[in-house]
Formats: structure tokens, C-alpha cells, sequence
């Protein structure tokens, strides 16, 4: 992977999926401490803007998931983000983009090697990945970083397959919902043949599992917020 990204290599990088585009961005941001890659982060959101919409990453937010969190608050539950992508990267703006406070972020992590330097302990980001929380790994990811098993959860891809199984699968009231990205004209439209965020086995399973499906494109009034 390292060398497909040396190269320009695009293609390569897309069929690695999302623990091959970690792998490389893990490589890149090694030897500095975890705040220090977090004011990074933060530094590259205040500037960064999405090719399509020209707006920052995070006002690319979805309107409807601040309600379901907001509403999830009014009623005394916690949420948590579980996220495929770098657990500290999420950490940098989940709190003031979602509401969500970085340790209620679970996310792929990095080794981290401890130390000693001017009579403190230090902390240094190693470039290999040592939790990957995405498809099998999210359930552990739960178990491991939450101790409870979710009561709610959505899912948009595959991806999140065993997560969404691992929350309804729980004994008692639960619920699991599909957020189905069809709306090409305000936002994009993948699902079965996309190459990334594929939408299938979850899509095919969901009536049998009592999984609720919502459409983008015929149930949300406003993408964005």
C-alpha cells in the first residue's frame, strides 16, 4: 500500500478499502503524540473543503443524525460513535460537530509506544495499526472500549453488518436501522456495486432481522445541516 500511494497508484489504494487508506495514513502521521496529531487534525479541518459541496468537512454533517442524537439525549441515553476510520482523527471534532465527547469515540487505533522525556511521560503514535474497528472488529470495539451491548444502532454500509447483528441480537427492546445513501442529486448514491460503502448483505437481510431501512433520497427533507 505504501508504495501504491508512493506511486499515485489510485486504483490500488481504492481496492485496499479502508484499513489500506489506514495503513497509509497511519504510515504519514507516525511519531508524534496523540494531542499533537489532534491539533493536526483539527488545523486541517479549519481549512480542508470537500471537492464537491466547497464547504468544510464538518458542516457536511447530516441534519437528521443531530436530531436521532438530540432526541437520544432529551431521553437519558448515551451515544457513542463507532467509527472504521482513526479513533483519534474522530476524537478532534466529534465533540463540537456531534455533540459526542472523545471518549464516547470508538475507532481504529494505533499502536502507541510509552516513554520518558524531560521528566514526563510521554506518549509517540507508531505507524502500524493495532485495533482495526471496522466489519468484524466493531462488535469487539463495543465490547472493549463501551462494556455494554447497544440497545440502537445505524449502519450505512456493510461495513457496520456485524455491528447492527451484535446490537439486535441483544436480548430485550432493540432497534437497527439501515440509512440507505440513494440521493445522487444532494449527497450520493451507492449501494450493491460501489466499491466503497457497499450496501448489500445488510440490505438483503434486513426484513428477516426487523431491520428498519430509511431513504435519503424519499424520507430526508434536508440532507445537510
Amino acid at each position: 500500500m505504501l508504495r501504491a500511494a508512493a506511486a499515485g497508484d489510485l486504483r490500488a489504494l481504492v481496492a485496499a478499502g479502508m484499513p489500506g487508506l489506514i495503513k497509509v495514513a497511519g504510515a504519514a502521521q507516525a511519531g508524534n503524540s496523540p494531542e499533537q496529531f489532534q491539533e493536526i487534525a483539527t488545523a486541517w479541518l479549519a481549512s480542508a473543503r470537500d471537492g464537491r459541496w466547497r464547504r468544510p468537512y464538518t458542516e457536511l454533517v447530516y441534519r437528521p443524525m443531530l436530531e436521532v442524537l438530540a432526541l437520544f439525549a432529551t431521553r437519558g441515553f448515551t451515544s457513542f460513535i463507532v467509527s472504521g476510520g482513526g479513533m483519534e482523527f474522530v476524537r478532534a471534532f466529534s465533540e463540537k460537530t456531534y455533540g459526542i465527547t472523545p471518549n464516547r469515540v470508538v475507532g481504529t487505533t494505533f499502536a502507541l509506544k510509552p516513554g520518558e522525556a524531560d521528566g514526563r511521560i510521554t506518549l509517540t503514535r507508531e505507524p502500524h495499526i493495532d485495533f482495526i474497528d471496522d466489519g468484524p472488529g466493531k462488535p469487539v470495539g463495543i465490547a472493549r472500549f463501551i462494556g455494554r451491548r447497544p440497545i440502537a444502532a445505524f449502519e450505512n454500509s456493510d461495513d457496520d453488518y456485524q455491528m447492527l447483528r451484535y446490537t439486535t441480537e441483544g436480548a430485550g427492546a432493540r432497534f437497527g436501522m439501515i440509512v440507505h445513501h440513494d440521493d445522487a442529486e444532494r449527497e450520493y448514491a451507492y449501494d450493491r456495486h460501489t466499491q466503497f460503502g457497499r450496501l448489500d448483505k445488510a440490505l438483503d437481510e434486513a426484513p428477516a432481522r426487523s431491520w428498519s431501512e430509511i431513504s435519503m433520497k424519499e424520507d430526508w427533507a434536508r440532507i445537510f445541516a
